[in-house]
């Protein structure tokens, strides 16, 4: 299925980058378009995954540099039956994590260090095993294109506009200035098609059996709805087609899912992750002791446990476990 995703994708950026050639360069201009939309179909499938980890300044990091961090992955990717992935951190307070990469033998996931301060090891477990959901159920791919592709759109966007205002005779054109304001909402559209908000649901699912702590991961959602909510995320200021890639949408709503959200509500998600702790399979006493998650947001976040670049500290506030 995410393989006729990815196609239909990269066959709709296709026909939009000929439909705006025609309509900016008549039939020399939709040819100039088939050839740069066939290139940047062939330099997406090949290095989506580099440019994104490159728009979040993402470094690498291996078991010297954050021994707990890539630790805890290499045990979660183990669990899974998955390769080792590379492994990331985004140095920004943002609360956040993606997972990137066009299979499971090239993928990579990445957190913040503002996740990894507010997050304790059975959080951060659920909320890499999540990620790594989404690279077993093989939705890196299609999220990594779409994050690019969109962003490529909008590109053409301000160049139709640009094109449109200098229009010449000082009269701007009005085909240009047209496509310009479709532009937009086709790759809002675009991004709308290609990611299902399933996929959210199937990885939490994937995430709370690979880790096996569901509540732990709702809490982690819980956490980092409130910080989603506090703490802007630069990335997706500058290319909003990218919030789609995080667990929790970086520009986050309260209430019922939207038609025309990328993610299900986190209150929703937790509904469901509280479903699966009732499990026979995961009710242990573990479990059970843990405290009910209070969906409202709260002005006091917890502090992490755990140190991203290894090591313990103690809680600072709040009620730590």
């Amino acid at each position: 299925m995410n393989w006729f995703r990815t196609t239909l994708l990269l066959a709709a950026l296709t026909a939009l980058f000929m439909g705006l050639g025609f309509m900016l360069g008549g039939r020399g201009g939709m040819m100039i378009a088939l050839v740069v939309a066939i290139g940047l179909n062939f330099f997406s499938y090949w290095n989506a995954d580099k440019i994104v980890l490159r728009m979040h300044s993402a470094r690498e990091v291996d078991e010297r540099s954050a021994p707990e961090y890539y630790g805890l992955v290499r045990e979660l990717a183990t669990r899974a039956g998955l390769p080792m992935p590379k492994v990331y951190i985004v140095d920004s307070p943002h609360p956040n994590a993606f997972a990137t990469g066009r299979n499971p033998e090239h993928a990579a996931v990445a957190a913040t260090t503002g996740l990894l301060q507010i997050l304790n090891r059975d959080e951060l477990a659920g909320v890499m095993a999540h990620e790594l959901g989404h690279v077993k159920n093989r939705d890196t791919l299609v999220m990594t294109i779409t994050a690019t592709i969109a962003g490529a759109i909008s590109m053409i966007g301000n160049f139709a506009m640009f094109a449109g205002m200098t229009g010449g005779n000082d009269r701007p054109n009005p085909i240009a200035l047209i496509a310009a304001v479709i532009v937009a909402p086709f790759a809002a559209m675009l991004v709308q098609m290609a990611i299902s908000r399933t996929r959210e649901y199937a990885a939490d699912r994937a995430g709370a059996e690979i880790s096996g702590v569901p509540m732990a991961l709702a809490s982690a959602l819980h956490k980092l709805a409130q910080g989603v909510a506090r703490i802007p995320n630069p990335v997706v200021e500058r290319n909003p087609a990218a919030a789609h890639l995080y667990i929790v949408h970086p520009a986050i709503g309260h209430g019922m899912d939207s038609l025309f959200s990328t993610h299900p509500d986190t209150g929703n998600r937790i509904a469901a992750l509280r479903s699966m702790a009732a499990d026979p399979r995961f009710a242990t006493a573990q479990f059970r002791n843990m405290p009910d998650i209070d969906i409202a947001p709260s002005p006091a976040v917890r502090r992490s446990a755990l140190d991203p670049l290894g090591g313990s500290t103690r809680n600072r506030g709040g009620n730590g476990r």
